[in-house]
């Protein structure tokens, strides 16, 4: 059965913005006493917060049946497209709904002639480094090490 049938990935409108606050918050609450403080609060921005991100580059949302289940956006730097604000809600996983948004952004980012991918993710954040490694990202040595004090990982995926 197709894990996906229901699932439609689109860009974000303002609108959406309480929506991905909510599955921001909820993705990364279980994690909360292992990051520092300013580094979960990047991770689960506000709606006011959100809106602005809109405006420096694309957010896209995974809706199913009308509710938002999944959200990553991307901000633009060169020729390569940085990812951020990836989630999935705990009961939402296992449905690979992190690997269909990688692949819209990837459709973005290679249709809009960006060579490369890089994303920046918390060291503990075992599924989602398994996830993008799956897809291709590979681990660099170009920074960040660290979000806001939170050991992270930067990836890495050239097309």
């Amino acid at each position: 059965q197709n894990e996906w049938v229901d699932v439609e990935v689109r860009l974000a409108k303002a609108d959406d913005a309480p929506a991905i606050e909510t599955v921001l918050s909820q993705s990364f609450e279980e994690y909360k006493s292992r990051y520092t403080d300013a580094a979960f609060e990047a991770a689960t921005p506000s709606q006011e917060i959100i809106l602005k991100r809109m405006e420096e580059g694309p957010t896209w949302v995974a809706e199913n049946k009308g509710e938002i289940v999944g959200t990553i956006s991307a901000v633009p730097n060169g020729r390569t497209l940085v990812l951020r604000g990836m989630a999935v809600p705990p009961a939402e996983r296992g449905r690979a709904l992190g690997k269909l948004l990688l692949v819209c952004v990837a459709r973005y980012a290679f249709k809009n002639g960006y060579r490369r991918m890089t994303v920046s993710a918390s060291k503990f954040l075992t599924r989602a480094l398994r996830e993008y490694e799956q897809f291709g990202f590979q681990r660099s040595k170009e920074g960040p090490s660290d979000i806001h004090g939170t050991p992270a990982y930067t990836m890495t995926k050239t097309f």
